[in-house]
């Protein structure tokens, strides 16, 4: 188990198969060498990483191989230092590569991996290819249930990786909630090309501190700006466009694409900018199923209101769509404004002061588990199987978003439709609206059923 740090990941695998690459885009810092020969990495290197809100201890390894009778003493002490690693995780990250297939190397790993009495999760890197990813099914033969494809260098899968550590993750503090309290809210301002995002907040700060303008794409990078509402502190970041797949055509839009998603994935609360004109087109869906996939608050402002005819209309047929659309995080607030003609812009702020302290709500074990007796008795768990699954406990364990374990019986046979069932009366029954709840199952006692 790790030591003094709350959560410890341990990255290993064979050499050159990335692990570098994943710990420095983890990192705040770049601090592993990247090259493409084997072993370049030889000691253990820490570092503070995080994915979203989600800090952990990532540590670098210099790779599982498999010694030799005459291998040198320095390869023999890295093989040393990459058990350590090990020992001393919560959490095993075991790298392969997607474009090499499976060499005898990973299987060896593999073997010793399946030994271990923690949670291994198979990563399978390199996949942002086609290629690549018609070999994934080949690593079944590994043996791991648990399996994230990824791309290190062009950062995907990480809201996969993010998900694969939180079952891990220390329950939050009363003391980190004060501290994110006090911080500045980061709020990304997200939406298609020129939609009015940086009018937006040009008329907020009271300066044209970004460049606008009719072209789409104006803005290249995520520029961040200090706001005060009403005594509360706010990061705005202004990002560009994000458009379709199919149209980001140069390496810059990528860029452009990339920096967006990170935006997001490193936002707080998230507003999704509309054009009042064409309001919920395809993009601005995928938008919103991001925001909701990391776990982000989110507000919808329809820009533009001053530009149709009848804006009562407009929002009636967002809001329909919306909660037909993201079901799963039903009551978002939605707000109609003009940035050109500065109305209703406060109305966006204190939308999202309201969400941001619902995102954060901090319920009672006392309370959820009154709430769990009662949902339970009016819609039992159905049987699969014949056999009755069961939810013994439950308890919040973090906010941002509320994150709550579940202690049951037989945790992957839970169909998904009485996890929703949960889930929607969880928020009508604490006004949760508008936000993403998850549920963590664990299979594991009741502490308090032995006491």
């Amino acid at each position: 188990m790790a030591n003094g740090m709350s959560l410890t990941v341990a990255l290993v695998g064979r050499p050159n198969v990335g692990k570098s690459t994943l710990f420095n885009r983890l990192s705040t810092k770049r601090k592993a060498i990247v090259h493409d020969a084997p072993g370049v990495t030889r000691d253990r290197q820490y570092t503070d990483a995080s994915i979203a809100d989600l800090n952990f201890r990532l540590v670098d390894t210099a790779g599982l191989f498999s010694l030799k009778k005459h291998e040198d003493a320095l390869s023999e002490r890295a093989h040393f230092q990459t058990h350590c690693a090990i020992d001393d995780a919560n959490v095993v990250w075991f790298m392969v590569d997607a474009l090499d297939g499976i060499t005898p190397e990973d299987r060896m790993i593999a073997k010793n991996l399946h030994k271990l009495a923690k949670p291994v999760f198979l990563l399978i890197n390199k996949c942002e290819s086609k290629g690549a990813q018609k070999a994934i099914h080949d690593f079944h033969t590994l043996g791991f249930d648990d399996f994230i494809p990824i791309s290190a260098e062009h950062k995907e899968g990480f809201v996969e990786l993010f998900q694969s550590l939180l079952p891990y993750a220390p329950e939050e503090t009363e003391e980190d909630s004060q501290k994110s309290a006090s911080r500045p809210i980061k709020l990304a301002i997200v939406g298609r090309p020129n939609v009015g995002k940086s009018t937006f907040i040009n008329q907020v700060i009271g300066e044209e501190r970004l460049v606008t303008s009719d072209e789409a794409g104006t803005t290249r990078d995520m520029i961040e700006v200090p706001f005060t509402f009403k005594n509360q502190d706010f990061c705005l970041m202004d990002t560009a466009g994000l458009r379709r797949r199919s149209k980001v055509t140069t390496l810059l839009e990528k860029q452009i694409v990339d920096q967006t998603r990170e935006a997001i994935q490193y936002a707080e609360c998230v507003v999704l900018m509309l054009d009042a004109t064409h309001p919920l087109e395809k993009q601005d869906l995928t938008i919103a199923r991001q925001v909701e996939e990391e776990g982000r608050s989110m507000v919808i402002v329809v820009n533009k209101q001053d530009q149709v005819e009848d804006i009562n209309a407009v929002m009636k047929e967002v809001t329909l769509e919306i909660d037909r659309l993201l079901s799963q995080v039903k009551g978002i607030p939605i707000v109609a404004i003009s940035s050109l003609h500065k109305k209703n812009l406060g109305a966006v702020f204190r939308a999202v002061t309201e969400i941001y302290a619902i995102w954060q709500k901090r319920l009672t074990t006392g309370a959820v588990n009154r709430w769990l007796e009662s949902a339970l008795s009016q819609n039992p768990p159905p049987l699969v199987n014949g056999k009755s699954l069961k939810i013994r406990y439950a308890t919040q364990i973090k906010s941002r978003p509320p994150t709550f374990a579940l202690f049951v019986t037989r945790a992957k046979e839970f169909p998904e439709s009485y996890l929703r069932y949960l889930r929607n009366t969880l928020r009508e029954a604490f006004s949760l609206k508008g936000v993403p709840i998850r549920f963590l199952l664990r299979e594991q006692k009741n502490p308090y059923h032995e006491r």
